[in-house]
């Protein structure tokens, strides 16, 4: 897969059946959206082409808006790329392009980027109004020169997949559900940092995580998780999400015990993959009551993630 930065760099190679999208999470409807493009292309002789944008159009025209993202743009090229698509255009989104109309919009793809065939999904928009809709750009297209198809959406259950789905599952601590539609674990990624050294008081030392910037933080309470190390190796987890009611804490923080020692994290780059919801945080009378917790919620994680490695073979 190419990757091309637009407008930094330019498209050269041929003609392109394209979508358009900001594909946080890259999920299963995004997946789906892509295997229908493939094969609209393969029909037209056609490359395949995802545009998508280096920063989310309202962090462009709505400065004080607090993204909550399911993925950073590394990982989701990463995920986009496993779909098997000829190209990504990455749009560097500036007000400029957003004070674009839908038509302008569609004649830039296709005088600068060579879309000569549009799949949009199923509730997409765009244009700096965002009023317009599939038959305006049906008719954009005629007259520009790019077919238009409309792409049906996908449906888990009796609801649509889409990203909004998936953070208001991850928001309510549905880990099972936003797998489902993600087709992956939800995972974040962070820097292990100093933090007031409770877990260790009793006998549960635990990585501090500081997530990176605006990646959604599920609801507090207590997971088991995949961790992947520095070193490229991948540990099974407990991390707590939350206030430590306990210990009369105020600030909310993301710690994390192993379950096999690995020695000193301080400094290391974490990816945390969510399996599952173990409980929601909750206030223990005394330090002793938490531990005696905490070898529970081990005992339980360990189950779930022995299944889950049962499953994989």
């Amino acid at each position: 897969m190419k990757t091309i930065f637009f407008p930094d760099q330019t498209v050269h190679d041929g003609t392109y059946a394209a979508t358009i999208g900001f594909f946080d999470g890259v999920h299963k409807g995004h997946q789906f959206l892509m295997e229908r493009l493939k094969r609209e292309a393969a029909e037209r002789g056609l490359l395949s082409m995802a545009i998508t944008f280096e920063r989310h159009p309202r962090q462009v025209v709505q400065g004080d808006w607090k993204p909550e993202f399911l993925t950073e743009l590394h990982e989701k090229l990463k995920l986009l790329k496993a779909t098997g698509i000829d190209v990504v255009v990455v749009l560097r989104f500036n007000r400029q392009m957003a004070d674009l109309s839908a038509g302008e919009f569609m004649q830039l793809m296709h005088d600068r980027l060579g879309v000569r065939m549009l799949l949009t999904g199923y509730d997409n928009r765009f244009g700096h109004d965002r009023t317009e809709g599939f038959e305006d750009y049906q008719r954009h297209g005629q007259e520009i020169g790019i077919e238009v198809l409309c792409h049906e959406a996908l449906s888990l259950g009796e609801q649509n997949v889409s990203s909004s789905r998936v953070r208001q599952l991850l928001k309510e601590g549905n880990i099972e559900e936003a797998t489902q539609c993600l087709g992956r674990p939800y995972n974040i990624s962070g820097q292990v940092v100093h933090g007031e050294q409770i877990g260790r008081t009793i006998g549960f030392p635990t990585a501090n995580l500081q997530p990176d910037d605006n990646l959604l933080i599920p609801q507090d309470g207590v997971y088991a998780v995949m961790v992947d190390l520095d070193n490229g190796m991948q540990k099974p987890g407990i991390m707590n999400i939350g206030t430590r009611p306990t210990f009369n804490g105020t600030n909310r923080t993301l710690e994390t015990n192993l379950l096999e020692p690995v020695g000193n994290l301080y400094g290391q780059r974490l990816v945390i993959h969510f399996i599952g919801r173990l409980r929601s945080e909750q206030q223990f009378p005394s330090a002793e009551a938490l531990a005696d917790q905490i070898k529970k919620d081990k005992a339980q994680a360990e189950e779930m993630l022995g299944k889950l490695k049962g499953l994989e073979r």
